[in-house]
């Protein structure tokens, strides 16, 4: 029998169990409506397309559509341009995360940076980047350089402006306490201004990485080549109108998968932080 002064620890215990097991099943909840809310649409899909209201040109059939994606994978086309479309986006978005956040940490603790970063940071934010693809074909070609380094340019605007944003949100007082202990201005932005942003930074990375692969699909269909962009066109050429679909849905299958790693990641990185708790 438990004793008495046990009772309030048992009680904290049952409550923190419970917060657990509602947070799981609110999970399982989300996802279980995700999923039929997707399953509901190819349904409709299958409905309409053999309905007779529109050409299996126009709209073939998802299970036609699905027959297309196996012989894809099948005959290995998915798989190659599934990895070379991932190589290119990913690498550009690594690139664009390491330098996004390296430029908006020196923006941040240095004036000159800033003062010369700032103004094109503030034009170029806004501006339709994909507009310099016909200039980054004429400087670069339409190989893998081309078409990573519109996707560094494209995905590197908003990971600074995340990381400026996030330092700039930091507690004044807490960077005055870490000043008052003796901390350097190394330890200052490596163990006080990044880990305080981190959420913020991690934001910022959020955003990009959908834009990487949206870029690279756009470059893919302008460039052509392998990709699954360029398969696309390949296949909109040929008057190959599964193909097109298909290559719609393994681009929309490929940036949910994206998504949803990229939480998961930000969740295991930000264990730590109070969001983890809610």
């Amino acid at each position: 029998m438990a004793r008495v002064e046990d009772q309030p620890t048992l009680a904290a215990a049952a409550a923190d169990l419970t917060q657990a097991a509602a947070r799981r099943l609110d999970l399982v909840f989300r996802s279980g409506a995700a999923l039929f809310s997707i399953l509901l649409l190819l349904i409709f899909w299958e409905l309409f397309a053999r309905s007779g209201r529109v050409t299996m040109f126009m709209l073939p059939p998802f299970s036609v559509v699905a027959e297309q994606i196996k012989t894809d994978a099948l005959s290995g086309d998915l798989w190659r341009n599934l990895g070379v479309t991932l190589y290119r986006a990913l690498a550009g978005f690594a690139i664009a995360a390491c330098g996004g956040v390296v430029l908006g940490v020196l923006m941040s603790r240095n004036r000159v940076v800033r003062w010369f970063f700032d103004p094109i940071i503030s034009v170029g934010f806004p501006m339709p980047k994909i507009a310099f693809l016909p200039v980054i074909i004429l400087w670069l070609g339409v190989y893998d350089v081309s078409k990573i380094c519109v996707v560094v340019f494209d995905a590197t605007f908003p990971v600074v402006t995340a990381t400026l944003a996030g330092i700039a949100a930091v507690d004044k007082e807490l960077v005055w306490s870490a000043r008052n202990m003796g901390a350097s201005e190394r330890q200052l932005t490596w163990q006080i201004m990044l880990p305080a942003a981190a959420p913020q930074i991690l934001t910022g990375l959020q955003v990009a990485l959908p834009i990487a692969l949206i870029v690279e699909i756009i470059a893919e269909m302008v460039m052509g080549g392998y990709g699954l962009g360029g398969a696309m066109m390949s296949a909109s050429r040929f008057a190959n109108s599964p193909g097109v679909f298909a290559g719609i849905v393994e681009i929309a299958v490929v940036g949910f998968l994206l998504i949803r790693a990229m939480a998961v990641l930000r969740r295991r990185l930000l264990s730590w932080h109070q969001e983890a708790a809610e």
